[in-house]
């Protein structure tokens, strides 16, 4: 059995990833895929910490294009992503694996309080840890939140899982035909071409604290585990292409 190139990772899971075909809420079938392909990788010795989006039931952003006040459309989405991070722990634990949801947003009932140590401490139990509703703090997305979570737990790498797409691109491929995938970048590519892999804190976060990220796509069974185990699927940023 090959070993893991990484110990310590962050998946980044879109709440489109979530929804699957149907676009929006949570699709049983999508989450139950990922579960298990977690758990093939927290059975190789790796420590998982998962970052899940809300944009399958809800965007801070649309919201407040509606009307609503910037600031509390966020707040909606940081609850969107509790939801989130409760279905997935449920689908992990219904295989077997032991989870941990910490929220940035106190809720005693459902999550733990996001503390820093704690999250260590159950990753170094073998425990997956999903971090719930972002920052905590209104304008920052679920990417500066996966950057953010990276730095303090020092994860060694970002596994940002797609979707629809295999990797990072020169323009969007469903409408570009000409469109290419790139094998490898620097944080600087991504800001400078406004190529929209993840935001700019996000990039610049990661920049600053020289965290890689690889991004793939979640929808072939077994990708998560190819790349922990060091296989060249995906488009690769770092900080620099030495």
């Amino acid at each position: 059995m090959e070993q893991p190139v990484f110990k310590r990772i962050i998946l980044k899971l879109s709440g489109e990833a979530l929804a699957g075909n149907q676009g929006f809420g949570i699709e049983s079938e999508v989450i139950s895929s990922i579960a298990d392909q977690v758990k093939e990788v927290v059975d190789l010795g790796v420590e998982v910490a998962i970052v899940v989006g809300g944009g399958n039931i809800w965007r801070g952003i649309a919201g407040s294009e509606k009307g609503i006040d910037r600031a509390t459309a966020d707040y909606m989405g940081m609850l969107a992503t509790v939801m989130n991070s409760l279905a997935m722990q449920d689908a992990l634990e219904n295989i077997g694996v032991p989870t941990r949801v910490q929220s940035s947003i106190t809720m005693q009932q459902v999550a733990e309080p996001y503390i820093r140590r704690r999250a260590m401490r159950h990753l170094e139990k073998g425990r997956v840890v999903i971090f719930a509703a972002g920052t905590g703090n209104p304008y920052f997305s679920t990417d500066t939140t996966a950057a953010l979570r990276a730095a303090e737990i020092e994860a060694e790498v970002i596994l940002m899982a797609k979707n629809k797409v295999d990797g990072v691109y020169s323009a969007d491929p469903f409408k570009d035909e000409t469109a290419v995938k790139f094998d490898t970048l620097t944080y600087l590519d991504v800001l400078n071409k406004n190529l929209g892999v993840m935001d700019a804190t996000a990039s610049s976060l990661c920049m600053d604290n020289n965290i890689p990220l690889i991004v793939f796509s979640i929808t072939e069974r077994g990708n998560i585990k190819r790349v922990v185990q060091g296989e060249k699927i995906g488009t690769i940023v770092k900080g620099s292409v030495s």
